[in-house]
């Protein structure tokens, strides 16, 4: 996906092969490869096999994998946060001896996440 939206972003203002090689760093088999892709894709189109263009399929694709990275960074924010509060909560329950063995030291096993279940 990473490769199909720098072609994509590339594109955007009109470009040819040479320019979306470099500045996609693709070799060339890889950048045919691609081009053929994104342009059965109705991503791209290419005027006389010389320019590509992003067709306005294209800029929508562009539009919702933008969104996309935003709410998975939202996702593994919220999700880093809900972890660093259930290690709080174990910390917790540790440091006042609730658990298996030795009252100082996590429960070896099954997590507390599992024994909960």
């Amino acid at each position: 996906m990473r490769i199909i939206a720098d072609i994509l972003r590339i594109a955007s203002d009109g470009a040819n092969k040479t320019r979306i090689m470099y500045q996609a760093n693709l070799s060339y088999k890889l950048l045919c490869h691609y081009l053929e892709e994104v342009v059965n894709a109705r991503l791209v189109t290419s005027e006389r096999g010389k320019s590509y263009v992003l067709t306005s399929r294209g800029e929508q694709f562009l539009e919702r994998l933008d969104e996309y990275h935003k709410r998975c960074k939202q996702l593994e924010e919220q999700t880093s946060c809900v972890h660093s509060e259930r290690a709080e909560l174990e910390k917790m329950l540790f440091k006042v001896g609730i658990g298996l063995g030795n009252p100082r030291s996590k429960p070896k096993g099954k997590s507390l996440e599992k024994r909960m279940v």
